[in-house]
């Protein structure tokens, strides 16, 4: 990753390089002490993916800057400031920065910010050259008589993903927010996505049981004539992939809060995919100040998948 850091105080410029280089996050390639010198197309020579930029300084702020390169500047902007007034910090977040690291620094908040970012860059340009490649197939693909294949069973009509390719688009955006789009059970929770929004199309509005969910991915993908107890063992698989990747996004998000409390992103989906509880019980978790002894968190994977539904349909 290339970074670009843009502080009024050299001291800070120095701090963030050396955490950037001392963790191998990337390279530093440039530095400014104002926000006057930062333009959008020296970072597109630069092929900066990550800018570092200070608040408040004396000719043009961070604002204004965000403001002047935002819409052309493809990379990840963090704020780095002491300011803590909510109205300066949510238009930070409105102009385009994703994140938000308090002054004084902190070298493990810097840490912990800068390979959330640098991971959720990866996998943006991960999914990018996934869909270069669909879209490459699709071009040279040979059509296909619509009556083509044979259809098995009652539910024959659920092995084909046909029309349900806008919500799994959509469902990977979301995915890819939470933090799990590398995990193994987000191929289980796209098919789930693609179960019920064919169901919605043929007029069933209530949510299949779990377990008929579960059933359903299994015969989606291996038949619906296979052995009931092959299909049993591997429902089973994979509702235990679906439940450590919720685990993981529970993870993701709880470790978001702790790092900006006040992240619209934060906000968003914690009170959208689980309750307020479980949230502050994992942050605790994950700050070590939770009771060792206490049972496990259990999630509402029902909630979480109806909730994954809906985001993912509101944004198609």
């Amino acid at each position: 990753m290339n970074f670009f850091i843009v502080d009024d105080s050299a001291p800070i410029r120095a701090m963030l390089a050396n955490i950037i280089e001392d963790e191998d996050l990337g390279t530093v390639c440039g530095e400014a002490e104002d926000g006057s010198e930062v333009y959008a197309d020296e970072l597109a020579k630069k092929r900066i993916d990550i800018l570092l930029i200070d608040l408040l300084m004396p000719n043009r702020d961070g604002i204004e800057t965000v403001r002047e390169i935002a819409p052309t500047f493809s990379g990840k902007i963090i704020m780095v400031s002491q300011v803590e007034s909510k109205d300066m910090i949510g238009e930070a977040y409105s102009l385009g920065v994703e994140y938000y690291i308090t002054k004084p620094i902190n070298r493990l908040e810097v840490v912990n910010v800068l390979k959330k970012v640098c991971e959720h860059l990866l996998l943006e340009k991960s999914i990018m050259d996934i869909q270069k490649s669909l879209s490459t197939l699709q071009q040279i693909s040979i059509p296909t008589p619509s009556n083509a294949g044979v259809k098995h069973g009652s539910r024959a009509g659920m092995t084909s993903s046909t029309g349900s390719g806008p919500i799994i688009n959509s469902g990977k955006n979301v995915l890819l927010e939470l933090g799990i789009i590398a995990e193994s059970g987000n191929k289980d929770l796209l098919d789930i996505l693609s179960i019920i929004y064919q169901l919605e199309n043929e007029g069933v509005r209530v949510t299949p049981s779990l377990k008929d969910l579960y059933e359903r991915v299994v015969e989606k993908r291996i038949g619906h004539n296979t052995c009931p107890a092959v299909i049993k063992k591997e429902t089973k698989a994979g509702e235990q992939r679906i439940r450590r990747a919720i685990h993981q996004a529970l993870d993701h998000i709880a470790a978001l809060g702790l790092t900006d409390y006040a992240n619209p992103k934060f906000e968003h989906y914690a009170s959208t995919f689980f309750d307020h509880s479980q949230v502050r019980l994992k942050m605790l978790e994950l700050e070590g100040k939770a009771n060792n002894t206490s049972t496990p968190l259990r999630i509402n994977i029902k909630k979480f998948i109806q909730a994954l539904y809906m985001e993912a349909k509101e944004n198609m």
